[in-house]
């Protein structure tokens, strides 16, 4: 059997890289990309590698970057430019290889098995040679990770930077993955870093020399598909360019001009994120069984936390309820504990026609009335996604009354049921 080859190609600094094309007069000073202050987006998005050397990060305010680089020059994001460049390096890529999976908009799986016996290349080669068309034909720069498995191929790209190729063979994954900081693993989130650093496990290798069960009982499923991972064993297939992946759940996330300080803020401001998810989800013919909220604070600090349900749902008014109560069990509302922004989010989907509903006792003693009260709410939101068909997105909107009723979660809603690793009520 061929092993395969995959390539992880990363573009460097990518937004920044995209500014400089249009205005070369950048690439001689430290710059950022950034929004605008004023609208409470003042965070830097990307930076060149002058402004990386006074220190300059991603996520830095703009207050903070100035302090660390006084001399740096902003620049406001222009996604249009960003997905054009993005869409020609992918095009590129084709030239090689059918198999082309972004992975977002400045990095792509290549799956390259073929191409050195059809190029009569090594696979360095061709990364090199990917590498300099890329510079040379588009203007940017990007690392290349070459590796047998996508996960390999991922940290290869980011093992050396800008402009660099790193291949990692089965010969050489050990020495050059193993003593890598666990966290820099792919998959490996904040909460499962604790998990692991209360154990001892440090860096990559101590991951993989685990023993399998120990992982499993560590970290449940996540910590079995890290195990493999950190072995080799990863077997994830790249996807053909324009195949789409299946959808994992749909959430909607905004940044609010003002600190939400007020119950009725919030109402607000989730119900309008509820109607995009709700709205997406019934064009999409899809249900979800969890709800997830995410809240953030001025400070950037998050809290995330999900609740599974005991059956799928795409209504409004049901997942409004949900994640209302969700930010009302884990946050203490009012001005000691502002909000900068709101996340809400629906997983667990499957398609609408496929739903499977787990009975509550209400369901059974009176399932006419607990059908028929749903089936009138599903009539009225199909109603109003007619109307906005017809008339705009804007032309109405579904309200919400006080005393409506949250489908019961298994088990309920309070930080007990976290999945997240959040850090329970604030």
């Amino acid at each position: 059997m061929t092993r395969r080859i995959i390539f992880h190609a990363d573009c460097n600094n990518f937004f920044a890289s995209c500014e400089c094309l249009m205005r070369p007069e950048l690439r001689d000073v430290p710059m950022a990309v950034a929004g605008d202050p004023e609208r409470r987006t003042g965070v830097v998005v990307a930076k060149n590698e002058l402004a990386k050397k006074y220190g300059v990060k991603t996520t830095d305010t703009v207050y903070a970057a100035k302090k660390k680089c006084p001399g740096i020059v902003f620049v406001p994001p222009q996604h249009a430019l960003y997905h054009r460049v993005s869409q020609k390096i992918n095009q590129l890529y084709l030239t090689y290889t059918d198999y082309v999976e972004p992975a977002s908009i400045d990095e792509s799986f290549l799956d390259m098995t073929e191409a050195p016996d059809y190029y009569h290349k090594t696979p360095r080669e061709l990364a090199d040679e990917l590498r300099r068309r890329v510079r040379e034909e588009i203007g940017v720069t990007i690392s290349v990770g070459v590796s047998f498995c996508k996960v390999f191929a991922k940290m290869g790209s980011d093992y050396k930077k800008p402009d660099a190729t790193t291949v990692i063979t089965e010969d050489t994954y050990r020495e050059i993955i193993w003593p890598l900081p666990v966290g820099d693993m792919p998959g490996v989130g904040h909460a499962a870093m604790k998990t692991l650093k209360r154990r001892s496990i440090d860096t990559v290798g101590d991951l993989a020399l685990c023993g399998q069960d120990d992982m499993r009982a560590m970290l449940g499923k996540q910590g079995v598909s890290l195990w493999q991972s950190a072995n080799g064993l990863d077997d994830q297939p790249v996807r053909r360019y324009g195949d789409d992946p299946p959808v994992k759940s749909v959430s909607r996330g905004h940044t609010f001009p003002h600190d939400l300080i007020c119950e009725d803020d919030v109402r607000a401001g989730l119900g309008a994120l509820v109607d995009e998810v709700a709205r997406t989800l019934r064009r999409q013919k899809l249900t979800g069984s969890v709800v997830w909220v995410q809240i953030r604070r001025p400070d950037m600090g998050v809290v995330s936390r999900q609740v599974k349900l005991r059956h799928s749902t795409c209504l409004q008014h049901e997942i409004y309820a949900t994640a209302l109560e969700l930010v009302q069990s884990n946050w203490r509302i009012g001005p000691q504990s502002p909000i900068r922004a709101l996340t809400v989010g629906v997983g667990g989907l499957v398609p609408a026609d496929e739903a499977v509903e787990q009975l509550t006792i209400d369901a059974l003693l009176a399932p006419d009335r607990v059908g028929t009260a749903r089936q009138r709410q599903e009539r009225l939101e199909a109603a109003v996604d007619a109307l906005r068909l017809k008339h705009g997105d804007n032309s109405i909107t579904l309200g919400f009354r006080p005393d409506e009723i949250s489908p019961a979660p298994e088990g309920g809603a309070g930080p007990e049921h976290d999945k997240s690793g959040g850090k329970g009520i604030l």
